[in-house]
């Protein structure tokens, strides 16, 4: 088996493929000040609890945006697995051209999810990951990372509104029924919801202008399917965009 993990800075997302196949996978927060020990276990229980044999795991692969819980995370596989894992970064092989100015500046999450996505929908291709930062990834018709473009995260913006306001309430985010809010809740909720699906809508509109053809639109992380119920220019969303991108990486570099 192989035991793929994606650290984002609000969740680590992991996944477990035996052979092609995700057989299971988990999210949990993300949490800096967590020990070794303390990450060691909770795998292992998660292992236990879905009845899989943590010790059937043959190799590891990581990518991550939060820097300062590598550390942790590789000693963690070393203690509890006896595994020198993969960490997606600089001398990886992915097979995509980047033509970033410099590449070592992108988040190793938006290489995997473009690896992943044009392995599965060839391009020109739009990749819109929702999660603590909303990130826009452009794939050409040749499998080239063109670039894209980044913004705050729905609960950034949530929690701004929040702090940043005397009377305003902090509230949890579903789709509202209507765009004209009655109550105080219901208003911050349509604010939020159709700015961040217009806010959506229009980068895709602007990149597509930009490339001068149409491309394929698909959406992943945690609030995706949220989204994509209201959003025009959205064509599929597939959750497990980076978990399957990180075990092509795998097989690219260490796969037999």
């Amino acid at each position: 088996m192989l035991l793929v993990i994606d650290v984002g800075n609000t969740n680590i997302v992991l996944g477990v493929f035996e052979g092609d196949q995700l057989i299971q996978h988990w999210r949990l927060s993300t949490k800096k000040e967590q020990t070794v020990d303390e990450c060691g276990i909770m795998v292992r229980n998660l292992f236990s609890l879905n009845g899989l044999n943590y010790s059937a795991v043959k190799d590891i692969i990581i990518s991550s945006v939060v820097p300062p819980i590598m550390p942790t995370l590789e000693e963690m596989t070393k203690q509890y697995f006896n595994l020198q894992p993969l960490v997606v970064g600089p001398g990886v092989k992915t097979g995509m051209p980047i033509l970033y100015e410099n590449p070592r500046e992108i988040g190793a999450d938006r290489v995997v999810n473009g690896v992943a996505g044009y392995h599965r929908y060839g391009g020109p291709l739009i990749i819109v990951d929702l999660g603590t930062a909303i990130t826009f990834c452009v794939i050409s018709a040749k499998g080239e990372y063109l670039g894209g473009a980044i913004t705050n995260g729905v609960f950034i913006g949530l929690d701004a509104l929040f702090q940043r306001t005397a009377k305003l309430p902090r509230i949890d985010l579903v789709k509202p029924k209507k765009v004209i809010g009655r109550n105080t809740v219901d208003s911050m909720r349509s604010g939020v919801f159709y700015g961040y699906v217009g806010q959506i809508d229009g980068i895709v509109r602007r990149i597509k202008a930009e490339l001068g053809s149409d491309a394929f639109v698909v959406a992943t992380g945690g609030m995706a399917e949220l989204f994509a119920t209201a959003s025009e220019t959205i064509n599929t969303v597939d959750p497990m965009l980076t978990l399957e991108g990180l075990k092509l990486i795998y097989d690219m570099n260490r796969g037999s």
